[in-house]
Formats: structure tokens, sequence, C-alpha cells
């Protein structure tokens, strides 16, 4: 064996030893009789398969400020700002921007990442960019990238041409933004273009999908209908979904039989959710995430994904999917054990099942991608946004991070205070 991992704690709270060859698990079990050149004692931390990223804009990433803040905060002037820094993008700085983000990612154990890329600037630049980031992040990241008409594939003139170009220089997914079109017709019609599209070129595709508080934004239900017309089952995601959020209770309950039958995922994205969306209520104010607990209870796949990091959107993140983890059980109220736990799921196997990785997982044949946590359960490791004390790939140690421990002098009561529930 290459690698022994000492008592472990599984995602299911078992206890075993993990075994590690040619990079790939090789064996899982109690007090494994065998040796390796190097050996880890886990002491009854978490180890899980790496993080997976659903859902992200990487060509935006660390841009924040430029070329000024965005003062509303509001998802419009957001794409406003993008508008005029598109112009002014280089490729060296758009690419150290997405490297030095892939970095922060590997050492909090993100190893898999699904980003958008704008192809409505008809230079291609960040497409080029991305493309050269994948390949430089190759050995320790799998990263995805969708074509994304940023301003609308029937909006934007030269929308379509780019993203066929896009496809054709190796980007891997068709995406779409229907609610950003002109009309609604539109927007149906811009679903029904792409996924055809995609059909035709054997591709998946993830759109940005009714990413608004109205409620009659309905292009999901469109999403669904041609993804079953064109057999893509397993294939399409709906990302946002957030007009869900604010449907008629009898609409959604006809809706999400239709997404399951289609086999639609579902990528809700809490942080932004709940920053972007409700901006024009006063009181109350709708929290905008889509309905993440129905949408499971109905045996649709759901993820959640981080979107935005320091960029025309959002001003804070730092590739922590725990992060996200925690404020979509806080905002779908999903503090039951069960929910908990989905929630964990929502950002390691599941998407990793959207994003179709092969050999992902925590069974003897999986890739040897594995994140060590300082914390005893899933659940502990969303309380505490744990620390990643080893980040493996492909069986290889590539992060190192030092237990979370506070060392206290207080009168009569000096000492260590370990922030884990006692175990």
């Amino acid at each position: 064996m290459d690698l022994i991992i000492r008592d472990a704690t599984l995602p299911d709270r078992t206890r075993a030893d993990i075994a590690i060859a040619a990079g790939r698990i090789a064996a899982i079990g109690t007090d494994l009789a065998l040796h390796a050149g190097q050996e880890i004692d886990a002491g009854g931390n978490l180890v899980t398969p790496p993080f997976v990223d659903a859902h992200f804009h990487m060509d935006a990433t660390l841009s924040y400020g430029l070329p000024r803040v965005n003062q509303s905060g509001t998802l419009l002037e957001g794409i406003a700002l993008w508008g005029e820094l598109k112009p002014t993008l280089a490729q060296e700085a758009l690419i150290e921007r997405a490297m030095q983000y892939c970095d922060w990612a590997a050492a909090r154990g993100l190893l898999a990442i699904r980003t958008h890329v704008d192809v409505c600037d008809d230079r291609l630049l960040a497409t080029e960019s991305l493309l050269e980031v994948k390949r430089r992040v190759a050995p320790y990241i799998d990263m995805q990238l969708v074509a994304f008409p940023q301003d609308g594939l029937l909006r934007s003139p030269t929308a379509f041409d780019n993203l066929k170009r896009a496809i054709a220089m190796g980007v891997d997914v068709v995406g779409g933004i229907p609610h950003f079109e002109r009309t609604m017709a539109d927007g149906a019609e811009s679903v029904r273009l792409l996924c055809e599209f995609a059909a035709d070129k054997g591709l998946r595709v993830d759109m940005h999908c009714d990413e608004s508080d109205d409620p009659l934004s309905r292009h999901i239900e469109t999403l669904a209908y041609h993804a079953n017309r064109l057999g893509l089952h397993g294939r399409v995601a709906g990302s946002h979904l957030t007009s869900m959020h604010s449907m008629d209770n009898y609409y959604v309950s006809k809706l999400l039989p239709l997404i399951r039958e289609a086999g639609v995922a579902a990528i809700a994205n809490p942080l932004i959710n709940i920053t972007l969306q409700g901006r024009h209520d006063t009181y109350p104010k709708r929290r905008g995430m889509t309905r993440v607990p129905e949408l499971m209870a109905a045996g649709i796949d759901v993820a959640f994904g981080h979107d935005c990091v320091m960029d025309p959107w959002y001003g804070l993140g730092s590739g922590d999917m725990l992060e996200v983890a925690h404020m979509g059980l806080h905002v779908a109220q999903m503090t039951s054990q069960e929910g908990m736990l989905a929630c964990f799921n929502a950002v390691t196997e599941i998407p990793a099942r959207i994003l179709g990785l092969e050999d992902y997982g925590l069974q003897p044949g999986c890739h040897a991608d594995l994140v060590i946590l300082d914390a005893g359960d899933p659940i502990e490791a969303i309380r505490l946004r744990a620390a990643r004390r080893y980040v493996i790939r492909r069986g290889r140690v590539i992060s190192q991070s030092p237990a979370v421990r506070a060392s206290l002098d207080l009168p009569g009561r000096p000492g260590t205070v370990d922030f884990r529930l006692a175990r």
C-alpha cells in the first residue's frame, strides 16, 4: 500500500482504516493488517470524499471592486457591472485570479468545480482563459466549464454562435439564462434551442433558470419538458430556481413530479440566493432560495453551489463549501439530523452525481480523493466549518492544516479549549 489512514470516522459514523494504492482506495475495514509507505492517524476524525461545487463563476472571481463596487448589492447592478468589466478583461489577470481561487479551493478540500463562463464577449477571452486554467489544475481539481450566454441567447446577437464556438473549443456543458431574455416566449425558445443543441452534441445542460422573485417565471417547466422530450434524463440541471420560492403551492405540486420524471437536478446557491432575492420586498421579506426540502422529498437531486466569491455580485466568500452547507440548512430550516446530513450530501455526493464524476466516493476502487476533517461526523463538520487536516488527491497529500484549538490563560481556568463536541 502507498498510504493507510487509520481510525477514520466515515460519513455514516462507522470507524475504519482506509488503504490506498496506485491512487485508488484499495480496502476499507477495521484494523487492516496492511503496511504502507505512509500512515496517517485520523484519530477518529471524519474522512469524506472531497467537496464538489456544482455552480460557480470563475471568470469573475476575485474581481471585487473592478472597475467599481456594486453599491446596491443587487443582481441587476452586478450584471451591469460585469458588462462594464468585460471589455477590460486581460487574459493573464483573469488566469491569475482563477488560479488563486483554485489554491483556496484545494486547501479547503474542494476538488471538483463546475464553473460557468460568459460567452457573450466575441473574443471568448474568458473561455480561452478558463480552458487554460482547467489544463493547469487538472492534476488536483476536476473542472467542468459551462458555456453561459450571460446577456441572453436571443437577446445578444452573437451569443448562440459564440456558445457553439466555445463548445468546439472544449467547453463541457451547455448553459442558458431564459429569464433574462426580452420576453417569456423568447426565454422558452432559448431553452428549446439549447436543449436540442445539447442533445445533438451529446452534452449536459445546466441553465440559470428563474433566478427571479417572479412566480410566473416558469422556465423550469419548459426545461423539464424538453429534457423529457429529448431523452436528456440525468444530464440536465436547473440552477437557482428562486422563483419557485414565490410560486403558488398548487402549481408546485404539479411541477415537482414533472422535474422528477424528466430526471432534472436542482442546484441552489444559498449564500447568493438569499443575498440577491427579495430586494423589491419591504416586509415580510422573502428568503428567495428555492424549495430545497420539497425538491429532495420529491426524489430530485439537489446540490448547493457557492456561485460567487468576491465578484460584482458578492463581496464575500472563501471557497468553503461547509459555509455554503451551513447557510443552506439554516435558510431551508433543515435542522433535523436527516436534514443536516442531506445538506452535507448537497456539497459532496449529490453534486458529484450531477457533474457525472467517475469513480467518486468512499468505496474500494474509487479514486483516493479524500478530506480528513477536524470533526467527528458531517453535522459537526458543518457546525464548526471544520479545519481540513489533510486533503488527499489520488492518494497524495496536497494540503495540511493544524487542528483548531485555543490556549487559555484565564483566572482559575488555564488550559486548552477544544471546540468539538465530546466524543
